[in-house]
């Protein structure tokens, strides 16, 4: 597994639009449909990745407490489901409904809107505030597969706290790292 730092997209940067399908639901969902009122965190993550795994379970927890406050959760999965299978829509469905996500979960078969974010790794965070404009991107917190700490989602958590404050986001912030997003070739 290739360790793969997030690029940091530019703070203020809009955030890309997009419409893609919701495997939940099996409908598209744009950008604008699923954005929040006080914020939308747009996060890029896989079926199968540790890193994932390492922080899902806290990031189902942070969408039940920070989507009733005004932040709507969007996550997409981007990964060439021809090369890794386990990432398909249908196993996406799958993961969604047996983890209970309580957010959509969207696949970019194209690959689209995962260069449109520069999205490097799995996960990969964006949190865009009202008018989406990116105010943080970087790791969920300092926790990663293996280590002796359980994911909390503190830097997000801070980030959001911020966010609902009206007080500045620390610019100093810590790239997210994950396994790469599995790119289809260009042949």
């Amino acid at each position: 597994m290739a360790v793969t730092p997030s690029t940091m997209m530019p703070l203020g940067t809009q955030a890309p639009d997009f419409k893609l399908l919701n495997v939940r639901s099996g409908q598209p969902l744009s950008l604008n449909d699923g954005a929040g009122a006080q914020g939308t965190l747009v996060i890029f993550i896989c079926n199968h990745c540790p890193f994932v795994h390492h922080i899902e379970d806290a990031l189902i927890e942070f969408a039940w407490d920070y989507q009733p406050r005004g932040i709507n959760v969007i996550a997409i999965s981007a990964n060439d489901a021809d090369t890794h299978p386990q990432d398909s829509p249908e196993l996406m469905k799958d993961r969604a409904a047996a983890k209970g996500y309580p957010f959509p979960y969207l696949y970019d078969e194209s690959q689209a809107v995962a260069r449109a974010y520069d999205a490097a790794c799995t996960p990969d965070l964006f949190l865009f505030d009202a008018q989406l404009r990116c105010v943080y991107r970087g790791q969920f917190d300092a926790t990663r597969p293996g280590g002796d700490s359980p994911a909390t989602g503190a830097d997000l958590r801070h980030a959001c706290d911020a966010l609902f404050s009206g007080n500045p986001i620390d610019p100093e912030q810590h790239p997210s790292t994950g396994c790469n997003i599995k790119w289809k070739s260009e042949a």
